[in-house]
């Protein structure tokens, strides 16, 4: 058992791993060791892009699907304000996501001149895709870990879950 009573048994973990329990307080450390986890990053990434061109998809309209889906009261202009794009940029990003049927506007029953914006059934499946294939090969590169290294991964997703993300799926950050 670790010195601080740490509950996490020592047993089966590798020198890396027990040496980083140790260091991990120490944000510069801790910096060190996400930097380390860059190849880990860029095969997401990369499969991501892979998955992006399959479906005809540029990041920009992910983003927007992304930043859309569960806002029910979401317009161009907040949309705009979310992805970092300008009104008429996102307008038209907007319509080519309605052309390819997976946002949808609304109009407004107060204010006809006000639309909002949903993500269609095709959009969220569309989604749910990219989700699925991201959580799978993530899962592709913690399965080959010791079973107490896959524990802590576990423990760490149950914690950014538990402590770092609202009921509405968004991250809190520090500001």
């Amino acid at each position: 058992m670790h010195a601080m009573s740490d509950p996490i048994d020592d047993e089966g973990l590798s020198p890396a791993v027990l040496a980083a329990r140790d260091q991990i307080q120490n944000p510069r450390l801790l910096s060190d060791r996400i930097a380390m986890g860059r190849a880990l990053w860029r095969d997401l990434v990369v499969g991501f892009a892979a998955d992006l061109a399959e479906l005809n998809l540029g990041f920009s309209q992910l983003a927007a699907l992304y930043a859309a889906d569960g806002m029910p009261t979401l317009t161009v202009a907040d949309l705009a304000e979310r992805i970092g794009r300008s009104p008429s940029a996102t307008s038209r990003l907007v319509s080519e996501l309605e052309r390819r049927g997976l946002l949808r506007r609304h109009e407004e029953v107060a204010d006809r001149r006000q639309r909002t914006l949903e993500v269609t059934p095709k959009g969220r499946q569309m989604l749910a895709h990219l989700d699925s294939a991201r959580a799978e090969e993530f899962l592709a590169i913690v399965r080959p870990l010791p079973p107490s290294e896959r524990a802590l991964v576990a423990m760490g997703v149950a914690a950014l879950s538990s402590h770092a993300i609202t009921r509405r799926g968004r991250l809190i950050k520090a500001r």
